[in-house]
């Protein structure tokens, strides 16, 4: 594993992950991606992290794809390598991602923040998809979540001009959870993956997988895996444990079982 490219952490059941090239604003590179989704699907299986967060530097969480490994690439080269077979992996993650977000989050930047289930970014935080000023468009979801997220006409909007918008203009349109100063934005988000780290694990990982239905899914079926899922967790620990402690009004002790 690269040391450099990544700063892990695990703390309190949250498993901390830091692009690290400041360099090159944490600019998205085949390894660095590679590894992302090595990590993510290494918590995914460790029973010590319920909740992963994701974060970059002050100056940019990621400021997009390195154009300098992609500039001279072929169509048949994405052929024979899929690009985005590790983007993939990390959609697949079952456990919570909150992405805290600082700086510039543009193009892959702003994907991979779509890619995680909360964003929490800094007042200095800036989105966009700038793919369009050199010559290709999003590659890694942005026309897909962005417009899921906003509505058509301001994912049009961003795409077709590539310009940014600030971290207050994203919480209006929907993009992100909340603002937050700079200073305060590791702790916000921190403490945020420690909340969600102390509620039942199998419930957390199923009310996951139904929300994200429900962008895929028409109605019915969405309705169909919410309600099968709710009673799949009538056969587990936690869920006799939830009810208990709730009756006899202690604190839960969730087992992930």
């Amino acid at each position: 594993m690269t040391e450099s490219l990544l700063i892990i952490e695990k703390t309190e059941q949250v498993g901390k992950i830091q692009l690290n090239r400041p360099q090159v604003l944490n600019a998205l590179n085949t390894a660095l991606v590679r590894e992302l989704a090595d990590v993510m699907e290494q918590m995914d299986q460790d029973d010590d992290i319920r909740c992963i967060l994701l974060t970059g530097n002050d100056k940019a969480f990621a400021a997009g794809a390195d154009i300098g490994e992609m500039a001279e690439a072929t169509s048949v080269d994405f052929i024979v390598k899929p690009f985005f077979a590790d983007w993939d992996r990390i959609r697949k993650i079952s456990k919570p991602i909150i992405a805290a977000v600082d700086g510039f989050a543009l193009g892959g930047g702003c994907e991979l923040a779509m890619c995680c289930d909360i964003i929490v970014a800094s007042e200095t935080a800036r989105f966009g998809q700038p793919e369009i000023n050199l010559g290709v468009i999003p590659g890694a979801g942005g026309t897909q979540r962005l417009t899921r997220a906003v509505g058509k006409v301001r994912a049009m909007e961003m795409i077709l001009t590539g310009k940014p918008i600030p971290a207050q203009v994203a919480l209006e349109l929907g993009l992100i959870n909340r603002v937050v100063p700079s200073e305060s934005l590791e702790e916000e988000a921190f403490q945020l993956a420690k909340e969600i780290a102390g509620k039942p694990p199998l419930a957390v990982r199923l009310a996951k997988q139904a929300v994200l239905k429900a962008m895929d899914l028409p109605l019915e079926h969405g309705l169909h895996f919410e309600q099968h899922s709710f009673y799949l967790l009538f056969s587990s620990d936690d869920q006799r444990e939830g009810m208990r402690a709730f009756q006899e009004k202690r604190k839960p002790d969730f087992k992930g079982k």
